[in-house]
Formats: structure tokens, sequence, C-alpha cells
């Protein structure tokens, strides 16, 4: 139990990757707070948790709201320790296309994360007993991906947001990681499992993810990573190692 009497917030997490961060942080003995706009999955979430979570709706867009859910949570369960900027949207699009959709992503994808940053870091700090803070990114933050001009830009933003915190923050001893998953089974991955099914084939493990592997990458960081920060975590499949050719015999 080693984030009992800690408090850790989980964006996005009512269903999918967000999900599996919190079921393995109230595994260690946190209290979760599910952030999230999806209001039935994550009550649902909490109750199924019991007394290890509850359930607040934030739009991370909204810098209000975030203030709100931290003061919150100050008051009824302490500073919180952790703080896993997960939630996201995708959204397909070139350059060519709606400003709007562009705006729209960076809003949730890139200054949702900030805002989480900028509103909850005050708190560790006030507490004086360090914190961990991981941000989400995907291989469309590590190479260019078609029609997908929007994501990919956040995706990328957010490994340079993570680098510049971890900076800002390593003189109040909180640490801060960015993760970059792979594909996994989640219910946005969903209409498109076709396609990932077969784009697995050309990378060295030839699976899609589970999203408990992802959640015990998550109880790594908070926990064990302690001489680590700044630093970006892969659970890819290998997929950024590179990929292999089909065989020229076939």
């Amino acid at each position: 139990m080693g984030l009992a009497g800690k408090t850790a917030i989980v964006t996005g997490g009512a269903r999918g990757l967000g999900e599996a961060y919190v079921r393995v942080l109230a595994e260690e003995g946190a209290h979760v707070v599910i952030a999230d706009l999806l209001e039935d999955e994550g009550r649902a979430l909490a109750a199924d948790l019991g007394s290890q979570a509850n359930f607040v709706r934030l739009d991370v867009t909204d810098q209000r709201q975030w203030r709100a859910l931290v003061d919150g949570v100050v008051a009824q369960h302490g500073a919180p320790y952790v703080l896993i900027n997960n939630a996201g949207i995708h959204s397909f699009g070139s350059v060519l296309d709606d400003y709007q959709n562009w705006r729209l992503v960076q809003d949730i994808n890139l200054n949702g994360p900030f805002l989480g940053i900028n509103t909850v870091a005050p708190a560790m700090i006030a507490a004086g007993n360090g914190g961990v803070i991981v941000n989400i990114s995907s291989t469309c933050g590590i190479i260019g991906y078609g029609d997908q001009a929007a994501y990919v830009a956040s995706k990328w933003a957010i490994r340079g947001l993570t680098k510049a915190a971890a900076i800002d923050l390593a003189p109040h001893g909180i640490r801060v990681h960015v993760v970059v998953p792979g594909p996994f089974a989640t219910p946005m991955t969903a209409p498109f499992h076709g396609e990932l099914t077969e784009l697995v084939k050309s990378q060295p493990v030839q699976r899609i993810g589970d999203p408990p592997e992802a959640g015990r990458l998550i109880r790594y960081l908070v926990l064990d990573a302690t001489y680590s920060t700044g630093s970006e975590f892969f659970i890819d499949g290998g997929a950024m190692t590179g990929m292999s050719l089909p065989d020229a015999g076939q």
C-alpha cells in the first residue's frame, strides 16, 4: 500500500486507460478522484471502488472548474500527491482543415494538462511532500501521421510541457513524466480496431495493448521512478523502435 493516505487525481479517468490508472492507484492505497465529463461511467467506477474513489465532473479546459476541484480535494482529502493528465480527444484532419477543430484539440489535449499542472502543483508545493505528475502523449507525439495534424501537434507539445514542468518543479520535489502509449484496446480506439489489428503486425510486439499493462507503468512511475523526471516512457509494443517490412517472398 505504497500510496496509503495519499490522494490522486486522474483526468479522463472514467474509462479506457484512465480507468486502468484509477484502479492501480486505488490498489496501492490512494484515494483517487475520477475527474471526467462522463458522469455515468465515472460514478459507476467510483461506486465499484467504494471509499477509495469519488467522481467529480471536470471540463479540463475550464480554469474555474480546476480551482474548484483542487479546493474540494484539499478540503476533503488533503493535498493531491499524484496528478495524471490523461483526458484527451482524438481527431482526424489535415493542415488544410477547419481551424476550430485545431483549437478544440489543443484546448483539451494541451491546455488541459497545463491548467492541471498550474492548479494542482501549488497545492503540492504548499503541502511540502513533493508529488508526481504524469502527462499522456502518444506515438503520434514522436513521429508524424497524415490527416491528424491537430492531434499530432498536441501530443508533441505535451512532451515539451513535461520537460519544462520537470525543471520548474524539481526544486519542490515534484517529479514530472510523460507516457507514450501505442495502440491500446479502449473505447476511443474501438472504431479503428480492424485498422489497428493490421498496424500492429509490423511492430515488434505484434498485438494491441491491454489497459492494465499501462496501469502497471503508472504504478512504477509514481512509486519507483524516483531518479527520473522529465523522462519519456514508452509502452507501444516497440512501435517506435521500428517497423518490420513485409516478407519479400510473399
